[in-house]
């Protein structure tokens, strides 16, 4: 029992020590590139709205949804971004997480000229990295929370994109345990990704020119 648990000890003395380092690595990518407040972010031609699901289980409305969203038409009225690409899921005809985002910026005023969809945002990952690669842009501004920003982040410093953060508004955490828990594991697997498997998009295809 005495080897028992000194052996659980120390895996979950290395398990600690390798969240702390998957953190640290995350937050540095971020430091200095996540913004606050509109007002203060530099201005670029486009911005990345990373997708999420536009209603919980529930069917009520999704609050990062929301947040992203109004963030997403803050700074396209603010003139800090002029056009918005909108990167999601869109796993079947009836969950389309980058249709759902266009009909709400349009809602906020935001003109359908000025939105690009990427329907193979599955991951973060793939996000980021089909913005480069398929759309062609290398300078842009990430939108979503904060927490999430930092990791997108590290994904475009490793692919060697020049990517600024706007953070939007956050859920509190007593209110979405899970989603907070989600965004910890997933700290975890974007490291494992760039730096171990060396993870690639699911999808690429043809170049889509961003006008």
């Amino acid at each position: 029992m005495r080897k028992l648990l000194s052996l659980f000890l120390l895996l979950l003395l290395i398990t600690a020590a390798g969240f702390a380092a998957c953190v640290y690595l995350i937050q540095q990518a971020g430091k200095g590139r996540v913004y606050d407040r509109a007002e203060a972010i530099p201005p670029r031609d486009c911005g990345l709205v990373l997708g999420t699901s536009a209603h919980l289980g529930n069917g009520d409305q999704n609050p990062y949804f929301r947040y992203r969203i109004a963030a997403a038409a803050k700074l396209y009225h603010l003139g800090k971004v002029k056009h918005l690409l909108l990167s999601g899921d869109n796993r079947t005809h009836t969950y389309n997480e980058p249709a759902d985002m266009k009909r709400a910026l349009v809602a906020q005023q935001v003109p359908a000229a000025a939105i690009t969809l990427d329907y193979a945002g599955l991951r973060t990952l793939d996000s980021i990295d089909r913005a480069e690669k398929v759309f062609g842009l290398k300078h842009f501004t990430i939108i979503s929370q904060r927490d999430h920003d930092e990791r997108a982040l590290l994904i475009a410093r490793h692919y060697g994109i020049d990517a600024i953060a706007y953070a939007a508004d956050d859920v509190d955490f007593q209110y979405a345990k899970m989603a907070h828990l989600h965004e910890w594991l997933a700290q975890i697997k974007v490291v494992l990704d760039l730096f171990i498997l060396h993870t690639e998009p699911r999808h690429l295809g043809p170049r889509v020119t961003v006008n």
